[in-house]
């Protein structure tokens, strides 16, 4: 009778192996479910589609910090100007094509606790819109912290409803959960540049 000896280097290979095998059908469905290039695929959830980024990809220096909002894999990227910051928050995005705007931008003014007003397009859409709704309000659509874009209509806002983080539900903006806007609104200047993709 032969006696076999496992090592532990032998024992560890060999576990990793068989937990890669069986995160392997993810990996596989994440690649064949999600198709950036199309955009046209919803998902319930926005488990699969989140990609890394590195700023060097979008931006060609970190001048008053960079944002990245990406549309397909519904995330939000944020670098310090010093590089030391790196944070990856999900967020919501437009919820059409028609209300996607993409390209270089920047903050243009920071709004703590700001009042949300619909625009002229949302009133023709949903006349039962309230006219406005004051900051402090939970039901306020642009939660605690609002970031203007240059773009019209556009910002990096809070959210008063979590179900739509991970997903097409906005008008054109980015909503965050309220402790990560909370948190990035330190973090931003009027000038921080930002790039949607």
């Amino acid at each position: 009778m032969s006696k076999t000896y496992f090592s532990r280097r032998a024992l560890l290979s060999s576990g990793a192996m068989a937990l890669g095998g069986l995160a392997m059908p993810g990996v596989l469905r994440a690649q064949t479910d999600f198709e950036p290039e199309s955009n046209v695929r919803t998902t319930r959830r926005n488990v699969m589609g989140f990609r890394n980024h590195q700023w060097q990809d979008h931006f060609s220096n970190l001048r008053n910090g960079a944002i990245l909002c990406d549309t397909y894999s519904r995330a939000l990227h944020f670098w310090s100007e010093d590089g030391q910051i790196n944070l990856s928050y999900p967020c919501s995005v437009p919820m059409t094509e028609e209300f996607t705007r993409r390209g270089m931008t920047e903050i243009t003014l920071l709004r703590y606790q700001p009042t949300w007003i619909p625009t002229p397009n949302m009133r023709k859409r949903d006349p039962s819109l309230p006219e406005r709704v004051e900051g402090g309000d939970p039901t306020n659509p642009l939660g605690t912290r609002a970031m203007n874009l240059s773009w019209q209509y556009y910002r990096i806002h809070g959210i008063d409803n979590p179900a739509k983080i991970g997903r097409r539900a906005s008008n054109g903006c980015f909503g965050l959960m309220n402790p990560h806007v909370e948190y990035l609104y330190e973090l931003v200047k009027v000038g921080t540049q930002v790039r949607v993709i």
